[in-house]
């Protein structure tokens, strides 16, 4: 095929944000306070779901489902997190991204799983909205 290149995805990811981003070993999730919810935006997720080991939860919360970003672990609706909790990994310390459609849902979901005692939770600005925005799409796994 003339006049079309395949790029592995770290210079692919380089294209589209710079270098930093894409050696994810150059950064990762940033620091998390116990009893803090972090935002992350899709500019960080991005490089981390390329890994081959991402090293978090990826956890759509929104109701009602309106489809998941790659690499999503688990569908937790954003108002039964305390009760679906044993969905959860028991460790406490495991770094939780959360995300809904918009940020709303999430937020809450976040401050919950916060009450709860989880110390990595990470919130996506935008939910899938701001993913899709970025030119991503979404799956449609349990549609």
């Amino acid at each position: 095929m003339r006049g079309r290149v395949a790029l592995p995805p770290a210079a692919f990811l380089a294209l589209l944000f710079g270098p930093a981003v894409a050696h994810p070993g150059h950064g990762g999730l940033p620091p998390a306070a116990p009893g803090r919810v972090v935002s992350i935006d899709v500019r960080t997720l991005l490089p981390l779901l390329v890994r081959k080991d991402k090293g978090f939860l990826l956890v759509n919360v929104h109701v009602p489902y309106a489809g998941e970003i790659p690499g999503t672990d688990l569908l937790i609706p954003y108002n039964r997190v305390a009760e679906l909790a044993k969905k959860l990994p028991a460790d406490k310390g495991t770094p939780l991204v959360v995300y809904c459609r918009s940020g709303a849902m999430s937020r809450a979901a976040a401050q919950t799983l916060v009450r709860l005692g989880y110390t990595r939770v990470y919130d996506l600005a935008g939910g899938m909205n701001a993913w899709q925005a970025a030119g991503f799409r979404l799956d449609n796994r349990y549609r």
